[in-house]
């Protein structure tokens, strides 16, 4: 197990960082594989914020809290993040792994606007878009309850994969509590 403690705003103690490894010593045990984890510890004035990041098996679980004691975020993040490690281990137990799966690469771009002078006279070109970020990412394929699933446990606002029962590109998003967005192409 990897783990990287990096502390905002505060000296990491000894005493901590064994209480953290201490605490992930649960959570290793329901992973076969090699797990890193990154561990955030944030303080701001009264709110002491610990965030973990977990990569195992091929999964990213993310988690974060924030309460006036370091120890108490720590504990909350902890349990939140077992809870999560559960959630998904009884899911994948429940289904059979895919065969000939089809990947493909996409490219992730966000763009910003620039903004002008504010008279509204722009030239006919339309508005400058410049590319601010990109990302390179392999859409895994897996069913819309898989997808669910993964898009709980990274606590994104949306998720883009492969659709394994029809191989075309898809996109899920979270419309409130336990409801969920869609986006697929038309045939």
């Amino acid at each position: 197990m990897n783990v990287k403690i990096t502390g905002r705003h505060m000296e990491l103690s000894e005493a901590l960082k064994s209480y953290i490894e201490t605490g992930l010593r649960k959570v290793k045990a329901h992973f076969d594989r090699v797990i890193d984890v990154d561990v955030v510890l944030d303080v701001e004035k009264h709110r002491h914020t610990a965030e973990f990041n977990l990569y195992a098996n091929g999964v990213r679980i993310n988690c974060r809290e924030t309460s006036p004691d370091m120890y108490a975020s720590v504990d909350a993040a902890l349990d939140k993040l077992e809870r999560q490690t559960r959630k998904f281990k009884d899911r994948i137990n429940q289904h059979k792994p895919r065969t000939a799966k089809e990947t493909r690469i996409l490219q992730h771009a966000v763009i910003s606007l620039e903004s002008g002078n504010g008279d509204g006279g722009r030239e006919a070109t339309g508005p400058d878009h410049r590319v601010i970020q990109r990302e390179k990412m392999i859409p895994k394929p897996m069913t819309v309850d898989e997808a669910i699933m993964q898009l709980e446990l990274v606590e994104e606002p949306f998720l883009v994969f492969t659709n394994a029962d029809t191989f075309q590109l898809n996109v899920i998003y979270a419309r409130g509590e336990m409801r969920y967005g869609l986006i697929e192409p038309e045939s």
